[in-house]
């Protein structure tokens, strides 16, 4: 009786153990797809130096997306204000991070005009801001799995509501983290020089 016991236990300890090992498998499955097809479409939008910027924009090298809109009243100033300072403390080590501000209101947002909204940003590459036709920035958001919704204002006129994360990529085009708002510039600037070595 004893032995069958022990038999037993055994059993039931290799099957938890099999059903731990598939349950982080799916988790690492989950990630690793979500971190796949992040940012991956059909979309066409131009950048505000007049290049195309597509799912192949992504690659070649890291960068970060940002997706805000130019009558932004606080997160998208001070999310720039943000990445102003990571540009200037990566500039001191010769370090640079391409930086993409996709807008998320392109019936407002021109090329010129968001080319001076994000132009006081330092560094090599700065920011360079990115606008299309309301289809294919609809397009973008959905790829990129983000939020953005138009809301009107009393009085006439609108907002948008959007997400405020900046998401990194790595050279491959793949979804390496993303950074939250206003996270502490201190475990930024590590994500940061951890997707540079990548």
């Amino acid at each position: 009786m004893q032995r069958k016991l022990t038999v037993v236990l055994w059993v039931l300890a290799a099957l938890a153990l099999v059903g731990f090992g598939a349950w982080k498998a799916l988790g690492v499955g989950v990630k690793e797809q979500v971190a796949d097809t992040l940012g991956r479409g059909d979309y066409q939008l131009t950048t505000t130096d007049g290049t195309p910027f597509t799912q192949a924009s992504l690659k070649g090298q890291p960068s970060a997306v940002f997706f805000g809109f130019t009558h932004c009243p606080d997160v998208c100033p001070t999310t720039l204000a943000d990445i102003s300072g990571w540009q200037e403390t990566l500039a001191k080590d010769g370090e640079t991070l391409r930086v993409f501000f996709v807008t998320v209101d392109p019936e407002r947002d021109t090329a010129p005009l968001l080319a001076a909204y994000v132009g006081w940003v330092p560094g090599v590459t700065g920011v360079t801001g990115v606008t299309g036709t309301p289809e294919e920035v609809a397009k973008a958001v959905k790829a990129f799995r983000t939020y953005a919704k138009k809301v009107p204002l009393e009085g006439g006129g609108y907002t948008m509501d959007h997400s405020a994360n900046v998401l990194l990529f790595d050279r491959n085009g793949r979804l390496f983290e993303p950074i939250g708002y206003q996270e502490d510039t201190t475990r930024v600037i590590e994500k940061i020089r951890r997707l540079l070595a990548s």
